[in-house]
């Protein structure tokens, strides 16, 4: 079974940028579909950004323009470049994976809070 590790989070102020990445233990990574969730403190988690394994992107549009999601299989990682952040970009960050007919795997997130 893939295991995922999410790293990079911190305290950040606003306007300012983190890069968050994702790595991946086991088979099976560069045929995932690989994405990117938050949940701030007392709301639903939420979708960010995902990259599929052939490379197409999405995001949401809180993000867009802002964020940008990458992958590197020969690293088995994903990261989230996080621009121009805002303090509502404070949350747990999580990184998610599906696979064809496997479970989906999550991280155990990491924290980014924005604050002056």
């Amino acid at each position: 079974q893939v295991q995922l590790v999410e790293s990079g989070g911190g305290l950040v102020q606003p306007g300012g940028s983190l890069r968050l990445s994702c790595a991946a233990s086991g088979r099976g990574f560069s045929i995932s579909d690989m994405a990117w969730y938050r949940q701030a403190a007392g709301q639903e988690r939420e979708f960010v950004a995902a990259i599929a394994s052939g490379g197409s992107t999405n995001y949401a549009e809180s993000v867009r323009g802002r964020f940008t999601v990458s992958r590197d299989n020969a690293k088995n990682t994903v990261y989230l470049q996080m621009n121009t952040l805002k303090p509502e970009d404070t949350a747990v960050y999580y990184c998610n994976a599906r696979f064809y007919k496997r479970p989906e795997v999550w991280g155990q997130g990491t924290l980014v809070t924005v604050s002056l």
